[in-house]
């Protein structure tokens, strides 16, 4: 009789509809705070590039469009680590645009680091690197469990989410 096995993936994807969510949030705070009428500051959102831009009048207003942004963001469940912001630049009229990209995918780089978590915790289970994704298989449930368990605690640079578990 052949063994059962279980497996998921680590992913590194951010939610896109509560990314969409969270930015339609931002733009309604933005259009009734005070501190924001007559202002120029904006952020669009753009599903199939995964960009955000945010335009600010100043750096002041360009600062609290992020914030407002991210707090949101963190409202609705998704980790300020998916968000790469680039430097800002002039734009019209003197204001600021910054760029902010939505993680996907998990680095090379970074997917090997996280094996290497993985099989140093001594646990009966397989850690392979599949594309942009990790995929982890075990006999036991158990393991499993611990092996999200202990994912969720340490503090990695890329925020990742757990899917397929079967």
């Amino acid at each position: 009789m052949a063994k059962e096995s279980f497996s998921f993936d680590i992913v590194s994807e951010a939610d896109l509809q509560e990314v969409d969510n969270a930015v339609n949030q931002a733009k309604t705070e933005i259009g009734q705070r005070f501190d924001f009428k007559g202002s120029k500051s904006s952020i669009e959102y753009s599903r199939s590039e995964k960009k955000i831009t945010l335009v600010g009048d100043d750096d002041f207003k360009l600062r609290s469009v992020r914030e407002i942004l991210s707090g949101r963001l963190v409202k609705r469940g998704v980790s300020i680590k998916f968000l790469t912001f680039d430097e800002p630049q002039k734009v019209f009229g003197g204001c600021l645009q910054q760029a902010a990209g939505l993680a996907s995918g998990i680095p090379h780089e970074n997917a090997k680091e996280l094996v290497k978590i993985i099989k140093g915790l001594g646990l009966k289970v397989q850690a392979q690197i599949e594309g942009e994704k990790i995929r982890v298989v075990s006999s036991k449930k158990d393991d499993l469990q611990a092996v999200i368990t202990h994912l969720r605690k340490i503090d990695f640079p890329l925020a990742f989410t757990f899917c397929n578990y079967r």
